[in-house]
């Protein structure tokens, strides 16, 4: 393993309780105490992920991540915060963080977590799977890259595992669970607000396609009366996302491939009947 991680934190027994759980699994540690300090370690050090806390001396967590992401920089960015509101967990992610982790926490989920984004990195790399197609999108694994026809649209590594998961499942019906797992190989599904930013995102940058996700809700079992699909019904204009609601990807009604609106499958990866 051997993979450099840097630690970014003011409070020393986050310090080191992380290390010792982290160098346990053989990662290199080093750690600083401060933004400005974080940046000039990133930049000597170059280590694969950075566990950064929000509420740092200098500069904090929020401004080193806008800063290392507007640099393009490739580490991964695991985020702490001391706050278990909404609003702080967002804004790590719309500035380019990949998970985050709210304290106090188990040191254990801890190293789950690194080693859930690190994985899904290796996959990444040796990914070799044909182009998918689907309306006018064409979708290349191996070269990690989405063309709307012939124009290149900018995703980030978590838009781009949300974008090929759906559509290596179209049709189907995908939770936030069954997100996190099968496209970033998280195995816990304790907090998954992230799924939620990633999809808005996600909507915005293929806006311009005739490929829409749609949010499908009103998930319930056909036995109790409903005359709804058994798999519930598309929502066309839903921007409030609740606990049992997933995903579908399809081409839109007006996308040139697509003849017909087809109910969604509640096989293989739907969401489950509730409600």
């Amino acid at each position: 393993m051997n993979e450099l991680i840097l630690l970014v934190d003011d409070e020393p027994s986050i310090i080191e309780l992380s290390r010792m759980y982290l160098e346990r699994e053989g990662f290199r540690i080093h750690a600083v105490k401060d933004g400005q300090a974080a940046l000039e370690a990133v930049s000597r050090d170059r280590p694969v992920l950075i566990v950064l806390d929000v509420m740092l001396p200098k500069l904090d967590g929020f401004e080193v991540c806008r800063r290392l992401r507007a640099a393009n920089d490739p580490a991964a960015i695991l985020m702490l915060t001391a706050r278990d509101e909404d609003i702080d967990k967002i804004l790590g992610l719309e500035l380019g963080a990949d998970d985050y982790l709210t304290k106090p926490f188990n040191p254990r989920e801890l190293v789950a977590r690194v080693k859930a984004i690190l994985r899904r990195g290796e996959k990444n790399e040796s990914d070799t799977a044909k182009p998918v197609h689907i309306g006018d999108l064409t979708i290349d694994p191996a070269r990690r890259e989405v063309r709307l026809d012939s124009q290149v649209i900018d995703l980030r590594t978590q838009e781009f595992d949300l974008l090929l998961t759906l559509a290596s499942h179209r049709g189907l019906v995908l939770s936030r669970e069954q997100i996190l797992q099968k496209a970033w190989g998280f195995d816990f599904y304790g907090q998954t607000r992230t799924v939620d930013v990633h999809v808005a995102h996600l909507r915005r940058k293929i806006e311009g396609s005739n490929v829409k996700i749609e949010t499908v809700t009103g998930v319930r079992s056909p036995s109790r009366g409903s005359r709804t699909p058994p798999c519930g019904w598309i929502s066309q204009s839903s921007c409030i996302i609740t606990a049992n609601w997933g995903w579908i990807l399809f081409p839109s009604k007006n996308s040139k491939s697509a003849t017909h609106s087809q109910t969604p499958n509640c096989s293989n990866g739907s969401l489950p009947a509730s409600m």
